[in-house]
C-alpha cells in the first residue's frame, strides 16, 4: 500500500495545476482496475481541509462534500475512518472548525471524556474542555 500527500488530494480536487491533476486521475483509475488501495493519513486530512480554506477559499458546506464523496472512494483507506466519518457527520449541527470537529472525534474515539482547550468558542462544546489557568 501507498500513501498520498496532501498535494496529490489537493490536485485532484481543485485542479490548479491540470497536468498534475490529469496524473492524479489516472493513478487513481489505475489504481481502481487493479484494486490498489492508498492510505490517507489524518495528518493528510487536516492539511486538505486548511489547505482547501485558507488557499482556495473553499466554504465549510463545500469542504464536508468533498470530505463525504472522498470516504465513498474505494481506492482510499483513511487513517481513522470513524473519527472521520463522526466529524462529517456531526459538522453538519455545529459551527465549530472541521479541524477542531476532526479533532474532538478523534479523541472521542480514543476514550477521552473531552480535549482540553484554551478556545473559548470551542470549549462550548461537551468535546471540549476550557482549561483555565491555575491561581
Amino acid at each position: 500500500m501507498k500513501a498520498l500527500d496532501t498535494n496529490v488530494l489537493v490536485r485532484f480536487l481543485v485542479n490548479d495545476d491540470p497536468a498534475q491533476a490529469q496524473v492524479v486521475r489516472e493513478r487513481f483509475r489505475q489504481a481502481e482496475t487493479q484494486r490498489e488501495i492508498f492510505f490517507v493519513p489524518l495528518l493528510v486530512v487536516l492539511e486538505t481541509i486548511w489547505v482547501l480554506d485558507s488557499a482556495y477559499g473553499i466554504s465549510r458546506d463545500e469542504l464536508v462534500a468533498v470530505l463525504k464523496d472522498l470516504l465513498l472512494l474505494p481506492i482510499l483507506e483513511f487513517e481513522n475512518r470513524s473519527a472521520l466519518q463522526s466529524m462529517v457527520y456531526t459538522a453538519g449541527a455545529s459551527n465549530f472548525d472541521l479541524p477542531d470537529l476532526l479533532i474532538a472525534e478523534t479523541a472521542r474515539l480514543a476514550g477521552c471524556g473531552s480535549v482540553l482547550t484554551f478556545d473559548q468558542k470551542v470549549a462550548k462544546s461537551e468535546l471540549f474542555e476550557l482549561i483555565m489557568p491555575v491561581s
